[in-house]
């Protein structure tokens, strides 16, 4: 995958553009959020998920252990 290294354009409005990044961190945290669930369901350790998403399995535990539990066990 390749990172884009061109600098981001900006909108002319200060609200503007960090509300564009809130809704960037609110995108990102769902995306991530499925993606440890299909990674879990698919048998990933906690260990394995945040190798590749480069942190600590503590990390990834604080954030997304209590939503796992609510969801409950998928077959």
């Amino acid at each position: 995958m390749t990172i884009p290294t061109a600098p981001p354009t900006l909108p002319d409005d200060p609200a503007d553009a960090l509300a564009a990044v809130g809704a960037l961190r609110r995108l990102a945290d769902r995306v991530e959020d499925a993606a440890v669930e299909r990674a879990l369901d698919d048998g990933w350790s906690m260990a394995q998920v945040a190798e590749a998403l480069g942190v600590t399995r503590q990390a990834v535990h604080k954030k997304h252990a209590r939503r796992l539990a609510e969801r409950g066990p998928r077959s």
